[in-house]
């Protein structure tokens, strides 16, 4: 097949291959369903939609209610069917992407999709951040700067976002700061990107707002950012029904508050019961999951699955020989969890 560009040969699909089991937690989405009172109405809006009309071209409407929301300049709001098809379109318009090492891997999947040059900075021991090394790196195109981070849950310091936002500034590059898990660690760098175009930040409903399944995500931007965001991705991007579901969940935001308190207290109790254990060792999250270094991770993969429960393996990413990372779920999932976790240690 020769109709197709060279950069695309060899290209590695995405690392996720499905398997089944009664306790799911290896994809960091929420435990819970949206609320059925919100479930219904959102249908009830969707029912009422022309679906034989296209939707708005660059979904106006939500962006201004967004846009209000979030104290954010309207046109510097982009919403896309999730946040990584907004990474796709980043790569994409980047003259190089810049990452770190281990990473979130859709920076890189995206990069090379795209023809675009790519560099990761390896992160120090304990998965410290090397600024110095990433600042010498940063000599332009965009950096995606996960924080808090993935796959390890380390929440980086806002120096040295602040110290990235100035660097962007001084080369004319962007920072991208994906902040995916931040309803799970009450952050807000939004700040850092007001008066600094330089500065850009990535958000998804897939975790906290239990949406994984609609596919939904959006990024803060200066407005001339944003415009080249819109242009490279396809018009009429976001589907109706996905906008009616939305403008649901943006009325009603209390109960993605209520998923996150629920999962940073399961997190921190699980945290304190896996640091019992004489042989796997976990890192402190603040995230939705908590990344464990176990003896060896195919073994504990195969006993967690021989007992119902699916976690995902991370050995394959620099730094983390013998890592699992498992999703904070029900209260009963993550009990079954620690009661296969410790018959690994006693059996």
């Amino acid at each position: 097949m020769r109709a197709f560009k060279a950069h695309l040969r060899g290209l590695s699909p995405y690392p996720y291959a499905k398997v089944e089991a009664p306790i799911k937690l290896d994809q960091n989405e929420s435990p819970f369903d949206l609320p059925e009172a919100l479930k219904e109405e959102a249908l009830r809006r969707m029912a009422r939609l022309p679906w034989n009309r296209y939707p708005e071209i660059h979904a106006e409407g939500l962006r201004r209610r967004l846009a209000a929301l979030l104290d954010w300049e309207e046109e510097g709001v982009v919403l896309a069917p999730g946040s990584n098809l907004l990474i796709l379109a980043l790569s994409l318009a980047a003259e190089e992407v810049l990452d770190l090492s281990p990473s979130f891997p859709h920076y890189a999947h995206a990069a090379k999709a795209a023809g675009t040059p790519y560099r990761a900075v390896p992160l120090g021991e304990g998965f410290a951040l090397d600024l110095e090394a990433l600042l010498a790196a940063f000599t332009g195109g965009v950096l995606f700067f996960p924080n808090p981070h993935a796959p390890t849950g380390a929440l980086f310091p806002e120096e040295a976002l602040k110290a990235l936002a100035e660097r962007a500034r001084e080369v004319g590059g962007l920072l991208v700061v994906d902040e995916a898990y931040r309803e799970f660690s009450g952050t807000d760098f939004s700040p850092l990107g007001r008066d600094n175009p330089h500065v850009a930040f990535l958000r998804t409903f897939s975790k906290a707002f239990s949406l994984g399944g609609i596919r939904a995500g959006y990024l803060l931007a200066s407005p001339e950012v944003a415009q080249v965001v819109r242009e490279v991705l396809p018009p009429f991007v976001l589907p109706a029904h996905t906008g009616a579901i939305l403008e649901v969940v943006l009325e009603n935001p209390g109960y993605a508050q209520e998923v996150a308190a629920y999962v940073r207290q399961e997190r921190e109790r699980v945290y304190g019961r896996l640091r019992q254990h004489p042989l796997w060792h976990p890192y402190p999250s603040h995230t939705n999951f908590l990344l464990v270094r176990t003896p060896d991770a195919a073994q504990a993969h195969a006993h967690l699955l021989k007992g119902g429960i699916l976690v995902r393996r991370q050995d394959r990413y620099p730094g983390l020989k013998g890592c699992i990372r498992v999703t904070v779920g029900l209260r009963e999932e993550m009990e079954a969890f620690l009661r296969a976790a410790f018959e690994v240690a006693y059996a």
